[in-house]
């Protein structure tokens, strides 16, 4: 597939990344910063352009009259929008724009519609989805759902005393009555797909595969809390806690933004009558202290800044030792030092956008063979779950999961057969018309013959 990638800020980047390492992309990146080209063209292999996306001469250059897609990420909504209007107007390509201004959220379908674009992505409004759904399923630090939403890769972890430790994952189900399957486990820099022999320790991150009744029963067994969180705090009255605050407050959910704006506190008061907004600066201990974070069942630092945030989120968590703390984290440089902290749920805005362009990347290919249907990034980006739809005979059709010659790193997690669960053990078979999550630490995988090893 041949893509150009337009603006090479965070967004840009992780997309230059990850789209370049799938043999079948074509990737060229613009730019109007020729360091920046510079540095993405000797990291990755793609081509690079000094320019401006709304250019046509540049988008020419680029090839854009026989691309398949441009992605317009640039800093500026406006550009982004105009970009994809020049691709239309000058390829047959699809197009997709990044547009985050709140006072566009209410006319996006318009906008898409009148400009032909493939997808708008908001990413302050995905990264708000992210965080209410962890914050509806605290004991999870990340959630990612498959089968229409009927089954769930929950990341937690180990606590302290658990009943999980020293346990090996074959007897996880025997021993707690759950019908859950370990898909991964990370213990520190390391992550594994786990065999069943793979012994569990205390302070793993675990990412199980299970429908949603079946976790809670899985969390109350192992002796962590389910319920959703009652009431959270937000610091930063941005487009991100706007987008949060909305969605937890629909979920009846009591919020109290702290936002050190005047002006911005008088906003948000007309637009979330129901939320309390304190005028007040959130990085101010006193102030927390002053509005009951000890007493806060969660806790969500939302700064511009990423050095506030984690030590804001530090903070939190030594007056809440109980409680759900969510960081919001910009900065690629910070990822080692991060997780060492053990700040619960970090949220990394360009990661969700980068995936939620790249799952309808791989929705695109499918129309030309590819059978993926939904793909997450799991395992702190070390390994992919793909869900893929069983639409003809295959080389895994027929034939017991025990008997077939999987690749080395691959599990198969899950079945979905017309709505029906199966979390698979040696024997099950994989039928036509089901779908199929598989997690995996290779990377690109378009068809599920892809898991099998070839002789």
């Amino acid at each position: 597939m041949k893509i150009i990638i337009v603006g090479c800020g965070k967004v840009g980047q992780k997309l230059a990344e990850q789209l370049s390492a799938e043999s079948d992309n074509d990737v060229t990146v613009i730019d109007t910063r020729s360091g920046l080209i510079s540095d993405i063209v000797g990291q990755f292999d793609v081509m690079g352009i000094v320019g401006s996306g709304v250019n046509i001469d540049i988008l020419e250059e680029a090839g854009i009259t026989d691309a398949d897609l441009l992605i317009a990420v640039t800093g500026s909504d406006e550009l982004n929008l105009m970009s994809c209007l020049m691709a239309k107007k000058t390829g047959n390509c699809q197009t997709i724009a990044r547009v985050r201004k709140p006072e566009y959220s209410k006319s996006v379908d318009l906008i898409k519609e009148d400009l032909g674009l493939a997808m708008i992505i908001n990413p302050e409004q995905a990264a708000a989805s992210e965080i209410a759904r962890v914050l509806r399923l605290p004991s999870a630090i990340q959630i990612d759902t498959f089968a229409k939403g009927r089954v769930e890769i929950l990341k937690f972890r180990v606590p302290e005393g658990c009943v999980l430790d020293n346990m090996k994952v074959m007897e996880i189900v025997a021993k707690l009555n759950c019908d859950v399957l370990v898909c991964g486990v990370e213990r520190g820099d390391d992550a594994f797909i786990p065999g069943g022999n793979f012994v569990l320790k205390e302070g793993d991150l675990v990412s199980i595969v299970s429908s949603i009744q079946n976790c809670a029963h899985f969390f109350k067994k192992i002796g962590i809390k389910t319920h959703r969180v009652k009431n959270t705090i937000i610091v930063g009255g941005g487009a991100t806690a706007f987008y949060l605050a909305e969605q937890l407050l629909q979920s009846g959910i009591s919020v109290k933004l702290i936002e050190r704006d005047p002006d911005r506190c008088d906003e948000l008061c007309q637009l979330l009558p129901k939320a309390s907004i304190i005028h007040g600066d959130g990085s101010d201990n006193w102030l927390l202290l002053e509005e009951g974070i000890e007493y806060a069942e969660s806790f969500v630092s939302l700064t511009n800044i990423d050095e506030v945030n984690i030590l804001l989120s530090l903070f939190a968590k030594s007056k809440m030792p109980a409680g759900k703390l969510v960081t919001k984290i910009n900065r690629i440089a910070y990822d080692e030092v991060i997780s060492g902290l053990d700040l619960d749920t970090t949220v990394y805005p360009k990661d969700i956008t980068a995936e939620y362009i790249i799952k309808f990347i791989r929705a695109m290919k499918n129309t030309i063979g590819n059978n993926v249907e939904t793909m997450h990034m799991i395992l702190d980006d070390k390994a992919e779950a793909l869900e893929f739809r069983i639409k003809e005979d295959s080389p895994v059709t027929g034939i017991s999961l025990d008997k077939l010659h999987l690749k080395k790193n691959v599990l198969i997690a899950c079945i979905n057969r017309a709505g029906r669960i199966i979390l698979p053990r040696g024997r099950d078979v994989i039928q036509n018309g089901d779908t199929v999550i598989v997690v995996t630490t290779h990377k690109g995988f378009e068809d599920i013959s892809d898991i099998i090893e070839k002789a």
